[in-house]
């Protein structure tokens, strides 16, 4: 193993393929363990599953017996310092529910049943706190060790369709899971890679801030529970508008940047 990790550039592919290994055994226990009071219906075991990306480079970093890499991985937590324009902080707070208001205004033109907005009770503090420990777990793989390792051998936006692609797959068994139906799938699965395209660009314009990306999934996710009608009013008509409208986001971020994502 030790051997094989040598290679930098294989280091990182092999840290995406352990992902998938060690969330094997999760998605598998989703099928027996069922019922959950995670938001949105997640399945329980998607607590575990969330927790492999960070572990996955923690062992790659330990095979590599880089100790002291290791313990910088959780100092990249809380970077916000690294944010020289704090424009950008508030870029990752407000982007995804400005996406989710256009949102329920087209769904409202299209002439879809949709719910009133109120303001969120106070089971939003609960929630946004069970994303924010997800959000880590995840932005220290995908983020802090996945995008500054690819980066260094592929373009932006090679980065962002490489981590991506096996990422958005990555939720497949969630949505499988609570129920959702193919075009529902197809659209989430490509609007999780815009999303991923989108979190490569703030990462790079917020000089590398893990904390700008765990910020801007924490709210993302928060925002769409708490989306008037819940999760299913945001995916109606199979998730079309809500994911179309990111999905058109990043291709702007891509136009915008040439594709170079910076």
């Amino acid at each position: 193993m030790n051997n094989i990790l040598k290679s930098s550039k294989l280091q990182v592919w092999i840290y995406l393929l352990l992902i998938w290994i060690l969330s094997l055994p999760f998605w598998l226990m989703s099928f027996i363990v069922r019922g959950s009071n995670l938001p949105d219906n997640l399945p329980l075991t998607d607590i575990g599953a969330s927790l492999t990306p960070t572990f996955s480079a923690l062992i790659i970093i330990a095979c590599s017996k880089n100790w002291k890499k290791s313990l910088l991985l959780f100092q990249r937590i809380f970077d916000f310092n690294r944010i020289k324009d704090k424009n950008v902080l508030y870029f990752s707070i407000f982007l995804f529910p400005v996406l989710y208001i256009l949102t329920y205004f087209f769904q409202m033109l299209v002439g879809f049943k949709t719910a009133t907005p109120h303001l969120p009770s106070i089971k939003i503090f609960p929630v946004f706190l069970i994303f924010f420990v997800a959000s880590i777990a995840e932005e220290l793989g995908y983020g802090a060790y996945a995008t500054e390792e690819f980066q260094k051998y592929y373009s932006s936006l090679k980065t962002a369709f490489i981590i991506g692609v096996p990422w958005a797959l990555w939720h497949l068994n969630s949505m499988i899971q609570i129920g959702q139906t193919t075009p529902l799938i197809l659209w989430g699965l490509c609007g999780t890679i815009a999303v991923r395209v989108v979190y490569v660009w703030l990462y790079n314009i917020s000089n590398h801030s893990v904390f700008s990306l765990i910020l801007c999934h924490t709210v993302a996710n928060t925002a769409r529970t708490f989306y008037p009608g819940s999760r299913p009013a945001y995916e109606m008509g199979n998730g079309s508008i809500g994911y179309g409208i990111i999905i058109i986001f990043a291709l702007f971020v891509v136009f915008k940047t040439k594709g170079k994502l910076k």
